[in-house]
């Protein structure tokens, strides 16, 4: 029929309003428990009961001013600033370990003092090597695809940063970092035997790594049997499953938790998966994975839309940001329920941490913004059925009179 044109319906949303809820669902609860959590540990340390919240508070209005912001960015503006992001994060761990400017604290120098604020290089890098490697994997596709050389190129940067967070040290971060790029170059179609070998060559670094500093040695060891020695090495894992176990189905009751007492170290951290499942019962804990549950299948469900129109790098981006959160969410709860090695990393979008609080959100807002480029895509007319065909690639599809 001539004339004919597809619009998106009015009553259909223009961004994904299914991952803004669970994003700013987890928001709600995490301010909630980090409340709850943080209370007893700023009246001891601080002689302040909302010391932490107070500073939560601050995070989260400056996380989602951040998300606005990246919002707000064109993804072409993204996939072009790729390598800039990357060189500028590179450049900032460096300065971390430079004497007198990197903050140290409990033996970890990965901050840089920003006045009543501090920066933490490495979690921004978490953002950055997505986008980076997304552009690169467009740009590059039949060099990954074909030769060693593509596939290596861009591990030589990723591989420099994770160097300099091991120094600082950031084990955890650093595991997160290459398991994404690494699931990224294999969705890139990286072929299989360059990529087993860099997954034994990390592998076998990562074990020598542990194996070679006692302390990661006993994390990795102690969480098989954490009341083997629950005043020592086992003492975070142990209270963390005290913390569980009192839970049972439906939680204590909100506030109403024993272990965030002075108990359980860093229970509005890393732990506070802990602190959700004695007030909230293991329901709350299972919400809470199904929540990041949901936000990774709507991430995927993004990459997939993206990649069917042609748009390698929000495909990419997409894929390598649902991989990132679904991460870092498994392996937090895995340490919190004692299945995987003890590690700081905190929960997405609940944990205390500004840092970590910003870089999640701005995660979010750059799905949400591809998100939205692909539904504005999808409504544009089409032009008359029947007198047109394409002529172009996946990357710009050109139209011409048949």
């Amino acid at each position: 029929m001539r004339g004919r044109t597809r619009r998106r319906d009015r009553s259909e949303p223009v961004i994904d309003g299914l991952l803004l809820v669970c994003v700013l669902g987890l928001l709600g609860l995490g301010f909630v428990m980090v409340a709850s959590a943080s209370l007893p540990i700023g009246t001891r340390d601080y002689a302040d009961p909302f010391f932490f919240v107070v500073r939560h508070g601050i995070a989260l209005g400056l996380a989602l001013i951040c998300g606005l912001v990246c919002f707000a960015i064109p993804v072409q503006v993204w996939e072009r600033s790729g390598i800039w992001l990357l060189l500028l994060s590179c450049g900032l761990l460096v300065l971390v370990l430079v004497p007198g400017i990197g903050r140290t604290v409990n033996g970890a120098t990965r901050w840089i003092p920003l006045g009543p604020l501090n920066l933490q290089p490495s979690e921004l890098i978490k953002f950055v090597a997505v986008i980076y490697l997304s552009g690169y994997l467009v740009r590059r596709q039949h060099e990954v695809t074909t030769s060693v050389v593509g596939f290596i190129r861009p591990m030589v940067l990723i591989g420099i940063a994770a160097s300099l967070i091991m120094v600082q040290p950031d084990f955890g971060t650093t595991v997160v970092i290459l398991a994404t790029v690494m699931a990224l170059l294999l969705l890139g179609g990286a072929a299989l035997w360059p990529f087993a070998l860099l997954f034994i060559t990390i592998g076998a670094g990562l074990a020598l790594l542990i194996w070679i500093e006692p302390y990661r040695l006993v994390r990795v060891t102690s969480f098989i049997d954490p009341f083997k020695d629950p005043f020592n090495t086992g003492y975070q894992l142990s209270h963390a499953l005290i913390a569980m176990g009192r839970g049972e189905w439906f939680g204590v009751g909100l506030g109403n938790g024993i272990q965030k007492q002075f108990y359980l170290p860093e229970a509005h951290t890393d732990f506070l998966l802990a602190v959700i499942g004695e007030e909230l019962g293991m329901f709350g804990v299972i919400g809470v994975i199904f929540t990041f549950a949901l936000i990774a299948w709507r991430a995927f469900d993004i990459g997939a839309r993206a990649q069917a129109m042609g748009d390698g790098f929000s495909a990419y981006a997409a894929h390598g940001f649902g991989l990132l959160l679904g991460m870092q969410a498994f392996i937090s709860a895995g340490v919190n329920t004692g299945m995987l090695p003890t590690k700081g990393l905190p929960l997405p979008f609940i944990s205390y941490g500004s840092n970590a609080l910003i870089v999640s959100v701005m995660v979010a807002a750059v799905l949400l913004r591809i998100d939205f480029e692909l539904r504005r895509k999808d409504s544009r007319p089409l032009p008359e059925a029947g007198v047109a065909r394409s002529l172009g690639t996946p990357r710009g599809i050109r139209w011409r009179r048949a």
